[in-house]
């Protein structure tokens, strides 16, 4: 049985029109495929119900998860009654009726198990099974959410789960671009990029795919297609790295506004106290990214700067204020105004001085660099945020990037 995922976000299903117009996709699909169709909640839903639920308590209990789950079921109902109406055999699929098996750790539940046979048993008589994406049912039988852009991951588990051929993201984009269009006019759409390339993009910033759901296509090797839900165009399909013939040096240029910079400072330089920051931080699931160390003139003490999300800001100075004590620090500075830059590429595990043309051309620009992380396929630097859009531009030239 051949079998397509399609998944939609919610700004391809912003209203009936944008309803309808996705449908007419699914249809064109049903031609040579069974489909299962992965739903987001319409446009700004989301975001009225944690409102709604914030007028009342945080949201940080099962119940929160019930209620953002609702709005996924509006829009595959929405959907089902259209294709019904235009004879496509459609029926609507809940997480808990699928079932999708998630953990139970509510608000970023992760999938562990999506049994096949009730969908399957259902395409003896249905071609479009549409399923509410972004949630799950724990083992405690209550739904629950995989967190923001989970609707991305529902539907490439489920193209793993299912064997699909192809998982399509339909989304307000062409695809993945060489760097933000709005920032960069001169971007470019990239037509294939690997698993790794898209992982780091993801992770830096590019809000085109959710990192979870790369991760998910990686390890089961699903070629995931991003492309828009309003014009018949081909987008970018993320393959493994034996399908891109072509590994550019700089794929593209990335960048993220939401970091904050810590500065922990006058630590003994001794052996533990840096576990003792970080394991603490680890402890409380707070994510850091970027560390560097510096040591006094004297030898005795020591500065320890390191990045977050500004989301876990709050948080991670709580942490660090009860352990100030135990690991006897003079001062605690935060930087809400900084942005990390980053250039991803394949090609950079073969060719030498693409770090150099960045120090260059940022250096050139007088934009200062405060801190430095690196893998085999990208290089991501720490800037003042006024200076984003002048490195993001720059570096996007300096790599050949510009059309």
């Amino acid at each position: 049985m051949n079998i397509r995922v399609m998944k939609f976000g919610g700004t391809s299903l912003a209203t009936i029109d944008h309803i309808i117009f996705a449908s007419k996709k699914i249809i064109n699909m049903t031609r040579n495929s069974k489909v299962i169709v992965v739903l987001s909640a319409m446009a700004g839903s989301t975001n009225s119900l944690v409102n709604q639920i914030k007028k009342i308590n945080t949201l940080d209990s099962s119940e929160s998860d019930l209620v953002l789950a609702t709005g996924e079921q509006i829009s595959c109902g929405l959907m089902s009654i259209y294709l019904n109406k235009e004879g496509i055999k459609s029926r609507t699929w809940t997480a808990w009726q699928v079932p999708i098996y998630t953990n139970n750790e509510y608000g970023k539940a992760r999938i562990e198990n999506i049994p096949k046979e009730n969908i399957l048993e259902s395409f003896k008589y249905y071609d479009v099974a549409i399923v509410t994406g972004f949630q799950g049912i724990s083992k405690e039988n209550k739904i629950t959410t995989l967190g923001r852009g989970g609707s991305d991951t529902t539907a490439v588990a489920m193209a793993a789960a299912f064997h699909a051929e192809q998982c399509d993201i339909f989304t307000d984009v062409e695809g993945v671009f060489t760097a933000n269009p709005s920032i960069v006019p001169n971007a470019k759409k990239i037509d294939y990029i690997t698993y790794e390339e898209m992982l780091e993009m993801a992770s830096l910033g590019a809000k085109v795919l959710q990192t979870r759901s790369v991760e998910l296509a990686m390890k089961y090797n699903i070629t995931i297609q991003v492309l828009s839900s309003q014009i018949d165009k081909e987008g970018t399909f993320v393959v493994n790295d034996n399908k891109k013939m072509e590994k550019e040096v700089v794929s593209g240029i990335s960048f993220s506004k939401d970091e904050a910079k810590v500065t922990v400072s006058g630590l003994l330089d001794k052996p533990g106290v840096s576990a003792g920051i970080f394991g603490s931080l680890a402890e409380a699931n707070i994510n850091v990214d970027m560390i560097v160390q510096n040591i006094s003139q004297d030898g005795k003490t020591a500065n320890v700067t390191f990045t977050l999300p500004q989301s876990e800001l709050k948080k991670a100075v709580e942490v660090l204020e009860k352990i100030k004590n135990k690991i006897n620090f003079q001062s605690l500075k935060t930087d809400e105004k900084v942005a990390k830059v980053s250039a991803i590429g394949m090609g950079m595990r073969s060719q030498a001085g693409v770090a150099t043309k960045m120090f260059r051309v940022l250096g050139e620009k007088n934009i200062n660099i405060q801190a430095i992380s690196t893998s085999e396929i990208k290089i991501s630097v720490l800037i003042d945020q006024d200076y984003t859009e002048l490195a993001v531009r720059s570096l996007h030239s300096i790599y050949g990037l510009d059309i």
